[in-house]
């Protein structure tokens, strides 16, 4: 019996098994070891890393860390939770059965991301994801957004901020709208509405551009993805009959982080999906100093 079972293994889910542990609690982390944060090579703008960090450096010195700590860990996908009396029951995926107390979520949110050959190795070095954390890396540089629909267009219009040579692939998306083409035009974005067949790489293995269905090759320096359609993994959360909004995310107590649901916590993307590493990290300290309050309120 845990006091606290950890549902996922990332960002939020570390940072919290980490202050949980310095409390001396006993609690366990079940991660699936499948989350975004493993597909990233390098996240740019966190404090104390001004060279980058990869999001797999991060998770296994957060896991160092943790287990110093007395933090239990299992790799697993927890595929069912239910409420039994004052103790949760989680059934993982391998067969096995874990029971705790309380639980926080932070299974995260999973990036749409076609199999387009080469692409996965260039995340987070030269293929990017999130503006606010990226878009100064591609600062006057040429840029291929690989997106779908409206959501890549959206993209290339926002990287204008960065620079003005964009181009916008619509890999699998519906086709835009006159309006919307009509603005990436005057806004000089050439709008392509093809299957992408592959990433192009350097010498060094980075993007360099990409090649079409039809062959056609386009070069460029660096590349952004936005094919829209990512999944909030919040289904255990429905299943415990915690609270979610029509977009899925889970909406929590602003200062305990804890759901509408007695002894549940969220933590991370699933809540406020700001896709930041430091609040996903903030978001995971806040809710354990909270579970660490109920604890020994239940101690009393």
């Amino acid at each position: 019996m845990y006091e606290c079972i950890i549902i996922g293994g990332g960002i939020a889910g570390l940072q919290a098994a980490i202050q949980l542990g310095r409390y001396r609690h006993h609690v366990l982390v079940v991660d699936s070891n499948n989350g975004r944060s493993n597909l990233c090579r390098a996240y740019h703008n966190l404090l104390g890393w001004p060279d980058g960090v990869s999001g797999e450096t991060l998770r296994a010195l957060g896991r160092k860390h943790a287990t110093r700590l007395n933090i239990h860990f299992v790799e697993d996908e927890i595929i069912d939770a239910q409420k039994k009396g004052d103790v949760f029951l989680l059934q993982g995926k391998r067969g096995c059965n874990y029971l705790g107390e309380r639980i926080l979520l932070a299974t995260g949110v999973k990036d749409r991301v076609p199999p387009i050959t080469n692409l996965i190795p260039c995340l987070g070095t030269s293929v990017y994801v999130c503006p606010d954390c990226d878009g100064y890396e591609v600062a006057n540089k040429k840029v291929i957004v690989l997106g779908a629909g409206t959501t890549g267009a959206n993209m290339a219009i926002t990287l204008l901020y960065w620079t003005k040579d964009i181009i916008y692939i619509n890999h699998d998306g519906e086709d835009l709208s006159i309006n919307l083409k009509s603005e990436l035009m005057q806004q000089k974005i050439q709008y392509i509405r093809e299957p992408i067949e592959e990433v192009l790489l350097d010498k060094e293995g980075q993007f360099c551009g990409v090649r079409l269905q039809s062959g056609m090759e386009l070069s460029a320096e660096r590349g952004f993805i936005a094919f829209g359609n990512n999944k909030v993994n919040t289904e255990l959360a429905k299943r415990l009959g915690v609270e979610r909004l029509e977009n899925k995310h889970i909406p929590t107590d602003p200062r305990t982080k804890q759901t509408n649901m007695e002894n549940v916590w969220a933590a991370g993307d699933i809540g406020v999906h700001s896709e930041q590493v430091s609040i996903a990290m903030a978001e995971g300290v806040q809710a354990a100093i909270w579970i660490h309050k109920s604890i020994l309120n239940s101690k009393k």
